[in-house]
């Protein structure tokens, strides 16, 4: 009875003693998120149902750490509207993660997409640590140097590496190190992309021997990724950015997560690490955000502010902009890699709409990729907000008459533009790749016919097609729509030609 006492008492001391040396550590992992209210017409996302499962989570482990892998500051609706006579440029963003708390982000590419002074305010506002592997600040062309963050007067230099120490009930510490490599995919004069692998590569071995453990918080392509866990091996888990669809990716030891865009998931990965054998475990579960959700309060109240300032400023052009116009079974395509390499489903979309906004009275219908900034899928139900996510600048659609031979040239352009913002979506304008002519109307273009083109209105002041300018000698016609008609705002046109063509829950 003694040994069988004793044998309990033994068991019990050795679990307390396993228990004190387990470290329990959750990472709320978020990539890629442009937009702070819930999407879908309110059912998906949201980052105040996010701040709901954050919540939970540290309720469930003190030890929860919130991250961001890259994109959210750039490209949103809301963003690009004035507040206080300045563009708000990812303020509502910062806004809403420092109320969050957020633990750790990285750079994306989207992030670059704001000019120097723009990006540095921001910065400045977060309440959060930012951490890039790879990424520099390029002062001149020989002459490199971290990003910063200031306040009260105060630069804190944005580090390589990242080491955050975590302790579980008795205090015993576990310390896990971080790199943040990003895609240079975004060239900007004042940034310099480095090479992320050896960056990657040295990071690791700067801090491997300090920690526990390191972790990748990266914003990269999936191949990219896959690099970076085949050559460090010893990294458990890289939470990455970039992709915008969910994704679980087991390389050797290593697991590359990716949730969807837009928090319409967040990945939960719940690592238990043993400090006195070293061995760990990862459990790693896809979370849909939801109307499920109960939206936190305050985290509601600031994204409301901002819907507030975005509704006013919408309703000048769109009475109704939350109204349903479209049911998107299939995905409409805007993703950035695609809508500048390749004619999508949103880009013939758009087209037709500034056709429609001209009564179809012209030959062909004309925009560059780059105005289309939504850099998303939409599915589901569809509004008139959603459309002006996609084209947050606007601009009026004009009525050209055009030399054929300058159609031409303009189409040619775009097409060796491909994988830039100069890539042309088109309507009634297509290739023939075995003849290499261009059809219009499935006819080929003669040269010295007059074609009618609807334009959108930014391609004409030859920023993108240096040469496609209104006083170009084979642009023979300009007609600016009215402020009252359709065409007097693209967005206008395509809302309305969705509303007409693809009626309500067809």
């Amino acid at each position: 009875m003694k040994n069988i006492s004793l044998f309990f008492v033994v068991l019990f001391l050795t679990s307390c003693y396993q228990e004190d040396s387990i470290v329990k550590v959750t990472f709320l992992q978020l990539n890629d998120v442009y937009e702070i209210a819930a999407l879908e017409g309110g059912k998906v996302g949201g980052m105040a149902r996010v701040e709901t499962l954050h919540k939970e989570l540290l309720a469930e482990n003190s030890n929860t750490f919130l991250v961001m892998a890259g994109d959210f500051l750039n490209p949103s609706l809301i963003g690009t509207l004035k507040y206080k006579g300045k563009r708000i440029r990812g303020k509502q963003m910062i806004e809403t993660m420092n109320a969050m708390h957020f633990d750790l982000v990285c750079f994306g590419n989207h992030e670059f997409d704001l000019k120097y002074d723009d990006l540095q305010e921001r910065l400045n506002e977060s309440n959060f640590k930012w951490i890039s592997t790879n990424v520099l600040h390029k002062i001149d062309s020989v002459t490199l140097k971290p990003f910063y963050i200031e306040k009260n007067n105060v630069k804190t230099n944005i580090e390589r590496t990242y080491i955050h120490e975590f302790k579980n009930k008795k205090g015993k510490s576990l310390k896990i190190g971080f790199i943040a490599p990003t895609i240079n995919s975004n060239p900007k004069n004042y940034v310099d992309y480095g090479d992320f692998y050896q960056d990657s590569k040295n990071a690791y071995n700067s801090i491997k021997d300090k920690t526990d453990l390191v972790i990748g918080l990266t914003h990269l392509k999936q191949s990219q990724d896959e690099m970076i866990a085949k050559m460090l091996p010893e990294i458990p888990l890289i939470m990455g950015g970039h992709e915008h669809t969910n994704r679980l990716i087991p390389i050797n030891n290593c697991k590359i997560a990716k949730a969807d865009a837009n928090a319409k998931t967040a990945y939960v990965h719940r690592l238990e690490y043993n400090l006195k054998t070293k061995e760990h475990t990862i459990t790693s579960t896809l979370v849909a955000i939801n109307n499920s959700i109960k939206p936190a309060k305050e985290i509601a109240q600031i994204v409301q502010k901002w819907n507030a300032l975005l509704d006013e400023k919408i309703k000048k052009i769109l009475p109704n902009p939350k109204e349903i116009i479209y049911v998107a079974k299939t995905p409409l395509n805007g993703r950035d890699t695609p809508i500048r390499s390749i004619q999508t489903n949103l880009g013939k979309l758009i087209t037709e709409g500034m056709a429609f906004g001209f009564d179809n009275k012209v030959d062909c219908a004309i925009v560059n990729g780059g105005s289309i900034r939504v850099d998303d899928q939409l599915k589901g139900n569809i509004t008139g907000i959603d459309i002006f996510r996609v084209l947050p600048y606007g601009g009026s659609v004009l009525k050209v008459k055009i030399k054929g031979s300058l159609l031409e040239k303009v189409l040619n352009y775009g097409n060796l533009k491909a994988g830039t913002g100069a890539y042309l979506q088109r309507f009634k304008a297509t290739l023939d790749k075995d003849e290499r002519t261009w059809l219009i109307s499935n006819k080929p273009i003669i040269k010295n016919n007059i074609y009618t083109v609807a334009f959108s209105e930014y391609l004409l002041k030859g920023l993108d097609i240096p040469f496609l300018k209104s006083d170009n000698k084979d642009v023979i016609n300009v007609y600016t729509p009215k402020p009252k008609e359709l065409n007097s705002d693209i967005r206008k046109s395509i809302i309305s030609y969705m509303k007409k063509k693809y009626p309500k829950n067809k």
